[in-house]
This record gives C-alpha cells, structure tokens and sequence, in this order.
C-alpha cells in the first residue's frame, strides 16, 4: 500500500515539515538570500545557520554526555577525497543554483520552478554517480582520509581526536563558538559596487 506509514514514518513526515516551514521563515529558500549570503552581502542566513548549529550541537552533545542520547545511533561517514570533491560539487552548484538540496525541496514546495529544475538536476547528478561508480570504486578516491571516521567525540569505532572525558566538553565549547560567531558578526560585511 503506497500509504502505509509507520509511527516512525509520520514523526519523519512531520519533523520534515516542520524543517521546511522553518526554512521558508529564516529566507533559505529564497536563493536571493543564499547568494548574498556568498557574496557576503547579506550574512542573516549564515547567521541564522551557525546559530542553529551551535544550539543543536550544544544540546547534541550536552545530551550524550549525559546519557541521555544513545551514541551508538550515530552514524559518523568516513572522510575521503570523494567527500572532498562531493563537497566541492556541493558548494558549486549551492553558490551556481542559490539552492542547496534542503532548501530545494522547500523552495519547490513554495511553487519556484527553478527549485524544480534544480531538484531534477541533482536527481541526474545523483544517477551519473550511481552508473559511474564502478569506474573508481577501487580507486584513491574513497581511501580514508585522516583516519576514516574522525570525530571530537568517542561514539564507538570512530577515531576521537581527544580522549572520552573532555570529548564533551570541547564539543559544547565548540558549539558556544559558534554560536557567539553568529551573534558577533555583522548583517553584511561588503556593499556590491
């Protein structure tokens, strides 16, 4: 049955909208607000993104020291030069675009037709990575890069920078920088000529 949703699958449906309402409100759905966020012209989105992610790694993280988050729910990918050069593809299209694959979805739910386009656009990029991955499977492409899966935090088979007992506290502390980066820097830093 095409509508067969679980408990799980209706708290993923409605944290999903929640997230897209969220980023129509902040502007990152508005590629306008994207590029000047780039440009530099317009730092509210960047503002708005270190904010967030400060609090959400603050509590993250404050949660699994704590205990009262389950490490071992994480799911921490392996650092290689694909992931550098899916990055870079990323920021690419992100600055080409104005859209990245979160606020594509939501701009296309808003009825933008470019949002559209760029939707199907990573859909294609999404299936030339599936023909073609064969060709470097075995290459130096997705060879580990410093040690694979590198965190601040222990969180099982991953390779932790610090020891368990500070991994926390550096953590919250890196989260708080964040957050004090997007209190403390400007609405814009440059004016377009």
């Amino acid at each position: 049955m095409l509508w067969n949703f679980g408990w799980s699958s209706g708290w993923q449906l409605g944290l999903g909208t929640v997230f897209g309402l969220v980023l129509q409100r902040v502007g990152a759905a508005d590629p306008n607000k994207i590029i000047g966020m780039l440009r530099l012209t317009d730092l509210h989105l960047m503002k708005t993104i270190l904010a967030g992610v400060g609090i959400s790694s603050a509590l993250l993280f404050a949660g699994l020291w704590a205990g009262v988050i389950d490490a071992g729910h994480l799911s921490i990918k392996s650092m290689s030069w694909a992931v550098v050069v899916g990055g870079l593809l990323l920021g690419f299209g992100w600055a080409l675009g104005g859209f990245c694959p979160g606020t594509g979805v939501a701009a296309a739910g808003s009825g933008r037709i470019d949002a559209v386009f760029f939707i199907l656009g990573g859909l294609v990029g999404a299936g030339l990575y599936m023909v073609m991955f064969n060709s470097f499977a075995d290459s130096y492409l997705l060879e580990p890069l410093l040690g694979g899966k590198v965190t601040l935090v222990v969180t099982g088979k991953s390779t932790a920078l610090i020891n368990a007992e500070w991994s926390a506290i550096v953590a919250i502390t890196v989260a708080f920088l964040f957050f004090l980066i997007a209190r403390l820097i400007p609405v814009g830093l440059r004016k377009l000529r």
